[in-house]
């Protein structure tokens, strides 16, 4: 599910606004590149897995449920869920709190 969030406050930093919301940066050991996780269950999955790149004063959110790690060595593929009941509570959770964690560290 992708959803956009306003910089607000200018910071410049998703990452420590996702941090507060209960995610923790991930970052690819291959190909570098950055994400957030929140684990659900305490165990490593299922988690929900966003992307977040700056996007016109804000940033666009990719969000999906990861339900299982990768089967295969070597590739990306998932068993991953973009949309449904659990991935729109969350992106509900995210739009709500990511604007009160910004008007508090303002």
């Amino acid at each position: 599910m992708r959803l956009y969030l306003e910089d607000k406050t200018k910071t410049k930093n998703p990452a420590a606004l996702l941090r507060q919301a209960d995610y923790h940066q991930e970052t690819d050991r291959k190909t570098g590149e950055v994400s957030f996780v929140k684990n659900i269950d305490g165990r490593d999955f299922p988690r929900f897995h966003i992307y977040a790149e700056e996007k016109e004063g804000g940033w666009q959110i990719n969000l999906h449920l990861d339900q299982k790690r990768p089967s295969y060595s070597g590739t990306s593929a998932h068993a991953g869920e973009y949309d449904g009941e659990v991935i729109e509570k969350e992106a509900g959770r995210i739009k709500t709190i990511i604007p009160q964690l910004q008007i508090l560290n303002g």
